[in-house]
């Protein structure tokens, strides 16, 4: 099994919106980074519209046709911008409005009951749900009794500590994966990897089916350009 790599557009979206006007244009960086071997596109709107904007989304469903993931906290607003789209998976992260960038998971015992709430929502709709959560065993745990079927591993501190002591920086997320196993969870990772420390975390953590990656791989693509890069990342995933 090779993972998946679902290339997260939003750094796109933001250097659009800095100057205003549609360049460079979402849609057809989507189109191409599918053409370019992307296994999936993922989004993540946020309330102040910052970088991908809702009516992205909507622009982007019709071509996306890989698998669409789109993350974010599940307000109201939301779950309506899903449940109308209809994506492949969505990933549920408790961002706070203010979030620079998604900075922890969720607490699954403590929101248990909500995220069941919203789980069972978008099942309705066919669309298989993802959680964002921390490599911690109880989360995972908890997930699974939300009515889950993937979680996402929160892997900034792996990226954070990697460098320092790999072995270290990956068992949490090897016990986390153990765990999403035996409670029949799949698994996907994101949030700061990059060329460095990606291939030795898919190494590692078993069953892991998805990563998505956006501000690396848009930044390495500034160098590299971008169907390089998605064959880069996609190299270190099949070196596997």
């Amino acid at each position: 099994m090779v993972t998946k790599l679902s290339v997260n557009i939003n750094k796109i979206a933001t250097l659009r919106n800095a100057r205003g006007g549609d360049v460079p244009n979402v849609v057809q960086v989507a189109i191409d980074c599918q053409r370019f071997g992307a296994d999936g596109i993922t989004v993540h709107p946020r309330p102040d519209e910052r970088h991908i904007r809702y009516q992205d989304v909507r622009e982007l469903r019709p071509v996306v046709t890989t698998e669409f993931n789109i993350e974010g906290n599940p307000t109201p607003e939301f779950i309506r911008l899903v449940t109308e789209n209809r994506p492949e998976q969505v990933t549920l992260v408790p961002d706070s409005h203010d979030a620079i960038t998604s900075n922890a998971g969720w607490n699954t015992v403590q929101n248990k009951a909500f995220l069941q709430e919203v789980t069972d929502e978008f099942h309705r709709y066919g669309i298989r749900v993802s959680i964002f959560v921390d490599p911690v065993m109880e989360m995972v745990t908890n997930a699974a009794e939300c009515g889950a079927d993937r979680v996402e591993l929160y892997t900034e501190p792996y990226a954070a500590l990697f460098p320092h002591d790999c072995l270290a920086a990956v068992d949490p997320f090897i016990a986390a994966a153990l765990e999403a196993r035996r409670v029949g969870l799949g698994l996907n990772g994101g949030h700061d990897l990059n060329r460095e420390n990606l291939r030795y975390f898919a190494q590692q953590v078993p069953g892991l089916l998805e990563v998505s990656i956006g501000h690396a791989l848009i930044a390495d693509a500034l160098y590299l350009g971008l169907e390089n890069t998605i064959n880069l990342y996609k190299r270190e995933l099949a070196s596997v």
